[in-house]
């Protein structure tokens, strides 16, 4: 099929630091996350004018499939995943109409051939060649070969002017420990320079994470009280109500570690603690990250159990059903010892956290579906308050709600009505929503945008992954030894086992429940 070069995407205005001209193509354009995330991220981009003047998107897959049935597919999929649904026919005529769909194989040159040859049609006849983005949405194992192939066939040459027209997105998980880490980097470097390479984590794309930064930054009344002589600790959750689901075999190799701390909470983590950027440039605030995570306290594999609690959910209630334990769940084994659930304890060797500990943990099937910060202040002198119980006064706590009911909350003390003078704690929150009128747009708007114009800066760099990965060996190696005798150790529906709350309660602490 030839292609009019002026004909494709007229879907956004350029301005600023937006090219031209893309064209974006997805391997593994077939699967669910092209079509529950990146089409539906895209159309809701072209609705609302943030796509390049001329755009299109390559869709590659094993799948035969012609363009009209790939359009067809990706309209339902924006009918259903979209957050605004199909909102515009004209602008999805539009949008889909520059959807096109090649069949190939991921190991065959020939087929990486035909690709190359279709993308060249986008070309001619331009004045600005487009900005080539190739989004690898397949399975891991594929990620070093399809990029060695892409290379191969000359769609991807190494750059290092810092402005490369050429950009490939790679999707967690960026290796399974720090030895594959190592081996992916190795292989993606020999065909790219790191500077075209965008690791995306969708977390780093919600809004409210990115207001981490502008909260801690903007507001000079929380900056000085940001550190060790004020915060007694920071408690991190990243809390799913759901099972593994469909995911059985997945999550069986992987676990709680792989699937949410070595790349979620360790985010979170840096994005709380790090030292301000000397600017907002990706560079500047990826150092500020590594050199967080450098700080950060090593585990060794003889103090794991002293550091951190494993669980894995059992049979239990929520929503008022019964739910299966994770035993009993498709595709895993009746005797697993995979972990759901984690609760870890870090330390951060540096000046402004020196002995204040930070806690994370993740499960399945837990409570409540919520991820959050929060910052828990030491408590104040209680000689003024003696008419009231130690316990009754309640430490200030800064709570960076992620989802849902995205927003900020501060509790502190207040006098009651009444005459003694004794205390009782209130709330300040506020709400993204009731602020701002409108949900916030979906992580992968954000960060497929932010590739598109060149900007890296939410994108996780090749130094940062190898640093998480020697703070999770660790846990994993550790626990692949050792394994549990109690699973399963909580119950669909809790916060997870009482282990975790003896964890805290030897410090003295206990967990929010949010």
């Amino acid at each position: 099929m030839s292609i009019d070069p002026h004909a494709y995407a007229t879907t956004g205005l350029s301005q600023g630091k937006r090219p031209q001209a893309c064209v974006l193509t997805i391997f593994g354009a077939s699967g669910d996350l092209t079509k529950r995330k990146l089409i539906p991220a895209l159309y809701n981009l072209a609705l609302e004018n943030r796509l390049p003047e001329r755009f299109a998107v390559v869709g590659y897959a094993r799948s035969e499939m012609s363009h009209d049935v790939f359009r067809a597919k990706m309209r339902e999929a924006v009918s259903e995943f979209s957050r605004t649904g199909l909102k515009d026919e004209s602008i999805w005529s539009e949008f889909a109409a520059n959807l096109y769909f090649i069949p190939g194989s991921y190991n065959e040159p020939t087929s990486y051939k035909n690709l190359r040859d279709f993308l060249d049609g986008f070309d001619r006849g331009s004045r600005v060649p487009p900005v080539r983005v190739f989004y690898l949405a397949t399975p891991p194992e594929l990620y070093g070969s399809v990029i060695q192939q892409i290379a191969a066939v000359g769609l991807a040459s190494r750059e290092s002017d810092g402005d490369p027209r050429t950009r490939v997105i790679i999707e967690k998980p960026f290796g399974t420990d720090l030895q594959t880490a190592q081996e992916l980097n190795r292989k993606v470097h020999e065909a790219l320079d790191e500077s075209q390479v965008y690791r995306i984590d969708h977390y780093l794309g919600k809004e409210t994470v990115q207001n981490i930064m502008v909260f801690r930054f903007a507001n000079a009344v929380f900056e000085p009280i940001w550190n060790r002589r004020y915060v007694d600790h920071v408690q991190i959750t990243a809390a799913e109500t759901v099972g593994v689901e469909n995911r059985g075999g997945y999550y069986e190799h992987a676990g709680v570690v792989r699937d949410m701390f070595q790349n979620h909470l360790l985010q979170l983590l840096c994005l709380t603690a790090m030292e301000p950027p000397v600017g907002f440039s990706a560079d500047a605030v990826r150092d500020e990250k590594g050199k967080l995570l450098k700080s950060v306290r090593p585990i060794a594999p003889e103090e794991v159990a002293a550091a951190a609690v494993r669980g894995q959910y059992g049979p239990g209630r929520m929503a008022g059903k019964e739910v299966v334990g994770y035993r009993q769940e498709p595709d895993v084994g009746k005797d697993s010892p995979t972990p759901t659930y984690a609760a870890i304890k870090f330390f951060i060797d540096n000046w402004r956290w020196e002995g204040v500990p930070f806690y994370l943990r993740s499960g399945k099937r837990l409570a409540k579906r919520v991820t959050e910060i929060a910052i828990q202040f030491k408590r104040p002198p209680l000689l003024l308050f003696k008419s009231c119980a130690v316990e009754d006064v309640s430490p200030n706590v800064l709570v960076n709600r992620i989802q849902p009911d995205e927003g900020v909350s501060l509790t502190f003390e207040v006098k009651p009505p009444g005459p003694d003078l004794c205390v009782s704690p209130l709330s300040l929150d506020f709400k993204y929503e009731q602020a701002f009128g409108n949900s916030p747009p979906e992580a992968y708007e954000t960060l497929l945008e932010d590739c598109i114009e060149g900007d890296s800066t939410l994108f996780t760099r090749h130094d940062w992954v190898e640093l998480a990965w020697s703070l999770m060996d660790p846990f994993i190696q550790t626990w692949q030894i050792s394994k549990p005798r109690d699973f399963p150790n909580y119950e669909a529906g809790s916060w997870g086992p009482k282990e975790a709350d003896d964890f805290l309660q030897r410090d003295g602490r206990r967990w929010r429940r949010p």
